[in-house]
Formats: structure tokens, C-alpha cells, sequence
């Protein structure tokens, strides 16, 4: 008999939907959201950007564009192709965190797409003291792997490459669920009490299963759209608007 891990396990996702984000596109920038109208405004405040899984800063940068227009300060991870080494690419992305904490003079929100948003779990959990918030979208916050056949085969494909460049990171497992590296560590560490989590995700993501977005420590939003979509996701901007007043 079938269990329901093995299921799990087999769920190929619903990739050639992922082709919806032109039109989210689209969408987004017809909509009053990409206005601002009736959108409460930012006073400044740093909002550190974080893409996706084989994607890079270029891929928010709409979002950088959005932010700015209301008042936010928007800063770029400095991440050209998200297939790094989780553990570097945080290494990386505190000095960006504390750069920005210290030359604002404030906390910083992060806002993180995908990967993006394990990543920003686990940037707060490494430093609390210069997070205000954390918004992920499409993220799954326990179990970063919960994702469709399609993207496990991508993600087996980078780890393979890192694994023969790296035997030191293939020996710790790197890209795997039994990693050993601090970035896991940091990613499992319960969530800091003090720093705001929201998630937001669609029941229509065809590429990471929306139930791994829906954690009890997080306010958990939803919206309809594809995966990659939501980063052009008007009722994602909505949300994430309100959320950083």
C-alpha cells in the first residue's frame, strides 16, 4: 500500500503553470498596488532582498523599483545565481545585514522569495538584533525540501556539481536534509519570539507544496498565483506592504 510520505514524495508539481508569471506581471503593473494607491508609505526603513533558487537579484528587482516608490529602502543581496552553498551564501548575506544595520542606524526587514525565505529564517535566527521582520513567499519554513520532482532533480543537479568541486562539503552533506553545516543549524533553531514572521503562499504554487509554507509560528497569508508569480504578485504586494507599515 501506498503511504502518504511516498505520495509526498512523487508530487511532480505543476510547472508549465509557472509560465502564468508573465501575466502576473502584467497584472502587477496595471494595478493600483504598483501605484501605491491607498498603500500605507515607509519612512525609510532597509529591506533586504533575497531571491529564489537558480534566481538572482534581477529577479526582485520590481519589487526593489515598488519598494522605493513608497518610501522603503530597498538593498540587494548580491546574489547573481542562487546555487551556492547555503552556508556561504549566509556568511555572505550577514555581512549585507549588518552593513545595512549599520548604516541605517535601524533594523533591517528582509523579504525573501523561495530559497530566499530560508535563507531570511535563518539570517533572524543568526541575528535577531538587526531584523525588524521577516515576510518569505512560497517558502517551505520547516522542510526546505518539500518541493516537486522537477525541482529536486535541479537541486540534485547543483549539489553534484558543488559535491565534486567541494569534498569537504560533500562530506557535510551540503544540499542535503542532513547537512551539517551552521546555515542548518540556524534554519532549525526555533524562530526568534521577538521578530515578526509572515508567509506568504498560494494553493496554485506548482513548484514548492503550499502546505510546507503554513507553519504555526508564522502569520500565514494567502494568495492565488504561480510560484514564480509571486514575486510579481499583486495581492503579494498588497500583503507585504501592510505588513512592513
Amino acid at each position: 500500500m501506498t503511504t502518504v510520505t511516498e505520495v509526498q514524495q512523487k508530487w511532480w508539481g505543476a510547472h508549465l503553470r509557472e509560465a502564468r508569471w508573465q501575466g502576473e506581471l502584467a497584472r502587477l503593473l496595471a494595478d493600483p498596488v504598483w501605484r501605491g494607491t491607498d498603500l500605507p508609505r515607509g519612512d525609510g526603513e532597509p529591506v533586504l532582498l533575497i531571491p529564489g533558487f537558480l534566481a538572482g537579484d534581477q529577479s526582485l528587482s520590481v519589487m526593489a523599483t515598488w519598494l522605493r516608490r513608497l518610501g522603503y529602502a530597498p538593498r540587494r543581496a548580491g546574489i547573481a545565481f542562487n546555487v551556492d552553498c547555503a552556508d556561504r551564501a549566509i556568511d555572505r548575506l550577514e555581512q549585507v545585514l549588518h552593513h545595512a544595520h549599520l548604516s541605517s542606524g535601524r533594523k533591517v526587514a528582509i523579504v525573501g522569495h523561495s530559497r530566499g525565505g530560508h535563507f531570511a529564517k535563518a539570517l533572524a535566527s543568526r541575528c535577531p538584533d538587526a531584523v525588524s521582520q521577516v515576510i518569505s513567499m512560497g517558502s517551505g519554513l520547516d522542510d526546505p525540501f518539500d518541493i516537486s520532482e522537477v525541482t529536486r532533480l535541479a537541486v540534485g543537479g547543483v549539489r553534484r556539481v558543488i559535491h565534486r568541486r567541494d569534498p569537504e562539503l560533500a562530506a557535510k552533506g551540503c544540499f542535503t536534509h542532513t547537512c551539517l553545516c551552521r546555515y542548518t543549524r540556524d534554519f532549525a533553531a526555533p524562530f526568534p519570539a521577538g521578530i515578526p514572521l509572515t508567509s506568504i503562499y498560494s494553493k496554485g504554487d506548482g513548484v514548492v507544496r503550499w502546505q510546507a509554507c503554513v507553519v504555526p509560528y508564522a502569520r500565514c497569508v494567502e494568495v492565488s498565483g504561480s510560484h514564480i508569480g509571486l514575486a510579481f504578485n499583486r495581492r503579494a504586494y498588497r500583503e507585504i506592504a501592510r505588513t512592513l507599515a
